[in-house]
């Protein structure tokens, strides 16, 4: 008998950032649908299936930088309190450096000895922020730490400051969890730290390395020209996986954030293979979702393409858990990658086994 998604005893848990409910804005044209309040967002949550919420350092202080440590904290401990009556948890914050005039020219590696400062202190203010909400996890997408001219920064010194920030945000909190999220351009053309393995490296020559790891988004392994599946491999086999954003990416181009499966099933269907089999999840990391609805969808507040795509998500949990192992073993010990890819392609197709 076959089982639906719903029948599947999943020990996942979903999470999405505020961001994910967008308002309708890109730079081309004007805004497609009204601005959603930003604190009503957390209502939508659980109806939804999701209970983990990934912030921003501004996401949890509106105007982070004009405030004082009192009313940051005061801010936190507020939305703490919106978090719990609505049963939720935070996953993650993390310190935006990318939008302040202060982080142009990147955060911990920018020229300007004062920048760095900046960076420096936003980072603190994260961190503060994050354990008021008693989440002790921090996420560095370093955003800006690039450069559009290779001659414009000393790359060597780049990294070196990279890894010198890291041990100080691990001095700084003897408890939290820096999880990096690589990504090889956009906004720069260049990015340092550009895949997982760049992450795990700096993870490893850290003061602290198991309390630094990696979020590994499917577009950004994409976009680096690398398969997301073997990227989350490479991290679960150093037990360095801190969390995934899920999506999907048509090609090489702008990050898109399509919904999880949109473009390549099969891709899709790898990454949850490969989570299923080392048992992630099973620590409590949250399967996040990092999609954005198409700018042609109307409707306040949007939410299909959050639904829709864990609904993916736990339709290929469910291929994963139903897929044929015997023959998966047959074909590998006879060497017939033909015949293994044609029944991986009708078992995703739903029509069966060739007999």
């Amino acid at each position: 008998m076959t089982s639906t998604t719903k029948d599947i005893p999943t020990k996942y848990r979903f999470s999405f950032g505020p961001w994910n409910i967008s308002e309708g804005a890109d730079p081309f044209g004007p805004d497609v649908r009204q601005a959603f309040p930003h604190e009503e967002k957390f209502a939508l949550y659980q109806p939804l299936g999701f209970d983990g919420v990934q912030f921003h350092d501004d996401d949890v202080v509106p105007d982070l930088d004009g405030q004082s440590p009192a009313q940051m904290l005061a801010q936190a401990a507020q939305v703490k309190s919106m978090l719990a009556n609505q049963g939720l948890v935070p996953e993650f914050v993390a310190p935006r450096l990318w939008f302040s005039p202060h982080t142009i020219d990147g955060a911990y590696t920018a020229n300007a000895e004062e920048d760095r400062a900046y960076a420096w202190d936003r980072t603190k203010k994260s961190i503060d922020i994050a354990r008021a909400l008693d989440c002790k996890a921090i996420v560095l997408w370093l955003a800006r730490e690039g450069s559009y001219a290779r001659e414009s920064k000393n790359a060597r010194e780049a990294y070196i400051r990279l890894h010198d920030t890291v041990n100080a945000m691990l001095d700084y909190d003897r408890e939290i969890e820096i999880w990096i999220e690589p990504k090889p351009n956009e906004p720069t053309d260049q990015a340092y730290v550009p895949t997982i393995g760049h992450a795990i490296a700096l993870a490893y020559a850290s003061s602290d390395p198991a309390r630094v790891k990696g979020l590994i988004e499917t577009a950004h392994a994409l976009l680096a020209g690398l398969d997301p599946s073997d990227e989350m491999a490479f991290a679960l086999a150093h037990d360095k996986l801190g969390s995934v954003h899920l999506n999907d990416q048509n090609g090489l181009k702008y990050d898109q954030d399509k919904n999880f499966g949109a473009s390549n099933l099969r891709t899709a269907f790898n990454q949850v293979r490969v989570l299923e089999e080392a048992g992630y999840g099973s620590k409590g990391e949250f399967i996040g979702l990092d999609v954005k609805t198409f700018r042609t969808q109307q409707g306040c507040p949007v939410t299909a393409h959050l639904k829709n795509s864990r609904a993916i998500f736990l339709h290929l949990v469910e291929k994963v858990r139903t897929w044929n192992r015997d023959l998966e073993r047959q074909c590998i010990a006879a060497r017939d990658y033909e015949e293994l890819e044609l029944q991986v392609l009708r078992h995703l197709m739903g029509v069966g086994g060739v007999g």
